[in-house]
């Protein structure tokens, strides 16, 4: 390969150089991205353990066929041991049971695992079902289904049927929670054996209870129609087996402020605020005040803004009023503005130039980055050869060396007189 020419490299350089004359400094950012970190929660041990047991299940299932993976087969299964129930297939499973990020499995293993191989050696034809074993028995992690507590105390309603197969007992199957049931929609009772509140038996035997609801505001009623309500919500009032709405803003029951009225809804009553132009109204809008307020007056049934301008008049010079709802303001008249109190006449700024704005410095960078892009342009030209722009391109350089070094040595001069 022939050797790159360097011809090209000096202009480069003065390129870099005529630019990194017009910057007075280089500025570094560092980003840093703080570390985020994920929410852990922790799961209950006995669910802890029956991932485990499932997972080492399904490793079984996965080599069920293998075998030592030698030459012959047939030998090692004879004087070794079946592989079935070897130490080899033993860590072949444990090694796959608990996922990397799985951090409560990798600690209930390596607690339990000299019980696992005790189990795989010793218990697996009188205890087949390793997580009633292990996770149960062993450890006393977990209840069998329908139990909870330390002592596997039976949820409401029986272990054949916890909470009557229409809840949930809080910690079934752990040895923790209160064993309360947490019953299904329409459905209440210590072992969700009733039917709750807005709803009615419609079917029940022996086994089996289906509650349906009530007509809308029933809580408690024989049928679904409007007419079988035995009780009503609150907010209504039972009238002849029917729930009525109650209006609250015809008794005593409501309590709204003194600038709000009362608004009766279904069930309830809302209290919404007054018109602004009253104090105290009986509804929605400045026709329903009961008085009017400051800057307004009363005109028919309506309290409508008193407008101050036609009477005001603004104390300060070069004032104009401006009407305002229930008042009024000062402001400045058209061509003039407020400043520290009272209205100036606005000074129209004269057209400025795009520089105009710019300070000395940003000038001086402005104007030796322009000369670093023409000695950039003539540095490309000379470099093919061309005599003209060579001497052009020479010529500038020495102007913009001189120029620089004179605005530099003018300075250095003026602090060394100065003193500085």
């Amino acid at each position: 390969m022939a050797p790159r020419s360097s011809r090209g490299i000096a202009p480069a350089l003065l390129c870099g150089l005529s630019l990194f004359l017009g910057f007075p400094g280089l500025v570094w950012v560092q980003i840093s991205v703080p570390p985020q970190s994920s929410p852990h929660t922790e799961a209950h041990p006995c669910h802890t353990c029956r991932g485990l047991v499932d997972s080492f299940n399904k490793g079984l299932e996965r080599t069920i066929r293998d075998n030592f993976g030698g030459g012959n087969t047939a030998w090692e299964e004879e004087k070794l041991s079946k592989y079935k129930d070897s130490e080899t297939r033993l860590v072949e499973v444990l090694e796959g049971v608990c996922s990397k990020s799985d951090f409560e499995c990798h600690r209930l293993l390596e607690l339990s695992e000299e019980l696992v191989e005790s189990w795989w050696f010793y218990k697996q034809q009188e205890a087949p079902d390793l997580f009633q074993w292990l996770c149960s028995d062993s450890l006393k992690l977990c209840c069998p289904s329908g139990t909870f507590g330390p002592s596997c105390l039976p949820c409401p309603g029986g272990a054949e049927r916890p909470c009557g197969g229409y809840g949930h007992c809080e910690g079934e199957g752990t040895r923790g929670g209160s064993g309360r049931c947490d019953c299904q929609a329409g459905y209440g009772g210590e072992a969700c054996g009733q039917c709750g509140l807005g709803y009615f038996e419609a079917e029940r035997n022996a086994s089996h209870l289906v509650c349906s609801a009530c007509f809308g505001p029933c809580a408690r009623c024989s049928g679904p129609e409007e007419s079988h309500c035995l009780q009503c919500k609150k907010g209504w009032a039972l009238h002849h087996l029917k729930c009525v709405d109650i209006d609250e803003c015809g008794t005593e029951r409501a309590s709204c402020g003194a600038d709000q009225f009362c608004v009766n809804t279904e069930g309830s009553y809302e209290c919404r605020d007054c018109a602004k132009a009253c104090l105290g109204c009986m509804g929605a809008g400045p026709g329903r005040c009961k008085k009017c307020s400051p800057g307004y007056q009363q005109v028919g049934s309506k309290c409508l803004d008193v407008d101050e301008c036609e009477t005001a008049v603004c104390p300060g010079e070069n004032q104009q009023c401006e009407n305002t709802e229930g008042s009024y303001r000062c402001i400045c008249a058209d061509g003039y503005k407020q400043m520290e109190g009272i209205c100036v006449k606005e000074q129209i700024p004269e057209s400025a130039g795009f520089f105009s704005e710019m300070t000395e410095d940003e000038l001086v960078v402005l104007q030796q980055m322009f000369f670093g892009v023409i000695i950039c342009a003539l540095a490309t030209l000379a470099a093919k050869g061309d005599l003209v722009f060579t001497a052009i391109f020479i010529g500038a350089v020495a102007a913009m060396t001189g120029y620089w070094l004179s605005e530099r040595s003018d300075r250095v001069l003026e602090g060394f007189i100065k003193g500085r």
